[in-house]
This record gives C-alpha cells, sequence and structure tokens, in this order.
C-alpha cells in the first residue's frame, strides 16, 4: 500500500498530491524544505514506504484530516501544505516557492486572516512558510519576518501599548534567544 491510498479520518487521500514531499524539511534525510525529496516520484509518491524516515510517518497534513477545509484547500490544487506544530499552537500554511503568493489569492486568503484571528484570541499563532522565510499573519496586518534560521524563535502575541492591546510579531536569532534566556 502506498501513501497515497492510506486513508484518513476525513476518508481523504493523498492521490496524485505529494506536495508535503517538496515542501516539508525532512532532516533524516538531509532534505530541505522547498526541494523534492529524493525517494519521492511526484504524482505517485513515496518510492520509500514503509522504511521512510518517522519525520514523515509522523507529518500530518491539515487537509488530510480536516473535512471543514474544502477541496480548493488540497495541496495539490491551493499549493499550499497546511499542519500544526509545537502541539497545535502554530499553525502552518507552507506555500510551493513556485507559487509564492499562492497564499494572497482568494479564498486563502481571507481564511488565513479570519483563523488568524481566531487562533491568536486562544494564544496561537498562524504563520505562512515559503522555503525558510516566514510570515506572521495578524488580525490587521502581515509581518515578514524574513528568513528564519535554525534555532531562531519567534513570538507572535498580544502585547499592550499606550493606545490599548495590539499583536505583534517578532524573531528572535538564536544568539539573542540563548542569551534572553540565560540566568
Amino acid at each position: 500500500m502506498t501513501i497515497a491510498q492510506l486513508p484518513n479520518p476525513t476518508g481523504r487521500t493523498c492521490g496524485t498530491c505529494s506536495l508535503c514531499c517538496k515542501l516539508v524539511g525532512i532532516e533524516a534525510l538531509d532534505k530541505p524544505p522547498g526541494k523534492w525529496c529524493p525517494h519521492c516520484k511526484p504524482g505517485s509518491g513515496c518510492t520509500i514506504y514503509g522504511s521512510h524516515p518517522q519525520e514523515c510517518r509522523d507529518f500530518s497534513c491539515l487537509y488530510l484530516e480536516t473535512a471543514e477545509l474544502p477541496e480548493v484547500w488540497k495541496p495539490s490544487k491551493s499549493r499550499i501544505v497546511m499542519y500544526l506544530v509545537d502541539d497545535g499552537m502554530r499553525l502552518i500554511a507552507h506555500v510551493d516557492p513556485g507559487s509564492p503568493n499562492a497564499w494572497r489569492e482568494k479564498p486563502y486568503y481571507q481564511a488565513l486572516k479570519t483563523w488568524a484571528k481566531s487562533r491568536l484570541d486562544r494564544g496561537r499563532q498562524l504563520v505562512v512558510r515559503i522555503d525558510n522565510r516566514i510570515i506572521a499573519i495578524l488580525p490587521d496586518r502581515d509581518v515578514d519576518l524574513g528568513v528564519l534560521e535554525s534555532g531562531d524563535l519567534v513570538f507572535i502575541g498580544k502585547v499592550m501599548t499606550p493606545n490599548g492591546p495590539s499583536y505583534e510579531a517578532r524573531k528572535m536569532p538564536k544568539e539573542t534567544a540563548t542569551a534572553s534566556s540565560s540566568p
């Protein structure tokens, strides 16, 4: 059985979609994000399925698992792979670098803004990822945080300003994050 045939809670299958095999980085294979996995046959799936790395086994595509996401969100159509990290605290809309503006198109952008507001109200985050570039989606604006290096941290949350509460997003480089956590 190939990954394209595996059933999911929604009953959806990957079919000919294998965009996660391009967009998501896999440390065990030294595969960077945005590059096709050498073990993927686009349109067919994984050629090492069954002995593929644990990272691949653990990956969870939200389109496959969330019945509320309509067909238009299928990654092979939207050019966006949606998944959760950090125990569901961060929703990532990982965009195909071959279609870097796909997330700004209808109906995706409007949905992302709505979800960002809902998530932030519950202390959760939504970011767009294009290769290693991160864009924080806030209710009132989008903040391009630039390239995220290994070890960098991202802060997205509510802050108090002289005009009342507002949302802020910033990247904390590895060196800054390490220095601020030191005693």
